[in-house]
């Protein structure tokens, strides 16, 4: 007896596929950006809020069969102050405009904004997938 509805299994086997490679996959991708982004937003050190404020939006990409994403910030000096060791926390700036990294600011804050939700991405992720 031949089986019956294999090619419209494999027809929505494909289908499935795709949406998840594709939107699923970028949806989570994003979500998982944007919330790491929304965290080292909070260590953000701010003198003119120009650092802040230059936080750009997640950039999906695909690249070599793989969903990747980019976030980060376009003031010219944003790698420098990322990479600062914080040694004059608490000191006031030449300029007047309150202390070195305060009122929350922190060194290495786009990285520890990402550390912050380690442990929630494959809950994020996972809550992408179900999404219709």
């Amino acid at each position: 007896m031949p089986v019956k509805g294999v090619q419209r299994v494999i027809n929505n086997y494909r289908l499935k596929v795709g949406e998840i490679s594709g939107a699923r996959t970028e949806a989570g991708v994003y979500a998982v950006l944007s919330q790491g982004g929304a965290m080292a937003q909070t260590m953000v050190p701010t003198d003119t809020n120009n650092l802040f404020n230059s936080q750009y939006e997640p950039q999906i990409t695909k690249e070599g069969g793989k969903t990747v994403g980019h976030l980060g910030y376009t003031a010219a000096y944003a790698p420098w102050v990322h990479e600062a060791p914080g040694t004059l926390s608490g000191q006031p700036r030449a300029n007047g405009n309150g202390d070195y990294w305060d009122p929350s600011g922190e060194p290495k804050f786009l990285t520890k904004g990402f550390d912050q939700i380690k442990g929630r991405v494959m809950t994020i992720l996972k809550a992408s997938y179900r999404a219709k």
